[in-house]
């Protein structure tokens, strides 16, 4: 079994949800290999490279993937049990990381057909629900377009739209961001940071500048296992001491890259004429990454290039339903 590398910082003051030595196999391959976590009210970030089990551990907790062992708990429930189960799916609200579509639907028929799905019986109250989580995702205006004719950016606000109805009190949301331009971003971080503010989100990103800006904690995923928990104060400062700046390349195969001034940021041992720089959530989720895979600090971690020594710019990059739901042992992007 693997074992965290970095120790989590205390827990959360009130935990909604609790993961315990949860397991998932796919054939021989290991993909969630005993994630013990928890987290609470507020935003929690989910960091890792692909291949990581992040959207396996999501779906688990949204209950739409049975686990192979460990225990569950979130919003008080049990989702091994079957009536449980149901109860929490009625309270929970699911963006996966591939949302289906009916083309043919228009965009409030998608979404009210998902209110149906949710048990939303009241037909008024039904339509005011819908145009609701419309206006939350700025699709009011789009709301009797064909699904079809959507961009991709309006299809993951939509996506969003069926996440939010019933006002859910655990959201679990896998790559949110995907496909938003940088305005939608803006109003997704918003709408998001609101969100938390009642209630417990889980949301899977390769967005270090997401957790940053909307996460009061992070857990970052690696091999099927959480290997660091805290906030992402503490995860910038595993990165101390170990990033620096440059006027030249560094020799060597460190990770680095070129900023929009022209110097050269390292990540690992202190290059030649090297000063130190004020680390980041990105440095310090690469650098986790990096010792992860055996490699000394500074080596490229999750398989990422090397920085370019060309001298051109570039940047590193990080590797539903509702109560009618049901568990399978279908194989997504882990």
């Amino acid at each position: 079994m693997t074992t965290p590398t970095t120790p989590p910082t205390s827990a959360p003051a009130t935990a909604t949800v609790t993961v315990r030595d949860l397991t998932k196999r796919y054939g021989r391959k290991m993909v969630l290999d005993g994630v013990t976590l928890e987290f609470g009210r507020g935003v929690t970030g989910l960091l890792g490279p692909n291949g990581a089990g992040k959207t396996t551990l999501l779906r688990c907790l949204a209950t739409t993937l049975a686990p192979d062992g460990g225990e569950v708990r979130a919003l008080g429930l049990d989702p091994s049990d079957p009536g449980r189960r149901t109860d929490l799916r009625r309270r929970l609200g699911y963006l996966p990381q591939s949302p289906g579509f009916y083309p043919h639907f228009t965009v409030f028929e998608l979404v009210e057909y998902v209110a149906i799905l949710k048990e939303l019986t009241d037909r008024r109250r039904r339509h005011q629900e819908v145009r609701r989580v419309l206006r939350e995702t700025d699709l009011a205006d789009l709301a009797g377009t064909k699904v079809r004719k959507l961009s991709g950016g309006m299809r993951q606000r939509l996506a969003l739209s069926q996440a939010l109805l019933g006002d859910p009190g655990l959201l679990i949301l896998d790559e949110p961001t995907v496909g938003l331009d940088p305005e939608q971003r803006m109003r997704f971080r918003a709408l998001v940071s609101r969100l938390g503010e009642s209630r417990t989100v889980l949301l899977s990103t390769h967005q270090t500048e997401d957790v940053a800006a909307l996460c009061e904690r992070v857990i970052v995923m690696r091999d099927g296992a959480a290997v660091f928990q805290g906030t992402p104060g503490d995860l910038a400062a595993t990165a101390a001491g170990r990033v620096w700046l440059s006027d030249h390349p560094p020799a060597g195969e460190g990770l680095f890259w070129r900023t929009a001034d022209g110097r050269y940021r390292t990540l690992g041992p202190r290059p030649s004429s090297g000063v130190p720089a004020d680390p980041g959530v990105e440095d310090g989720y690469l650098l986790l990454l990096g010792e992860g895979a055996g490699e000394p600090p500074g080596g490229l971690p999750g398989g990422l290039p090397g920085g370019p020594a060309d001298g051109s710019a570039g940047t590193p990059a990080g590797a539903s339903g509702g109560a009618s739901g049901r568990a399978s042992g279908g194989r997504e992007n882990t």
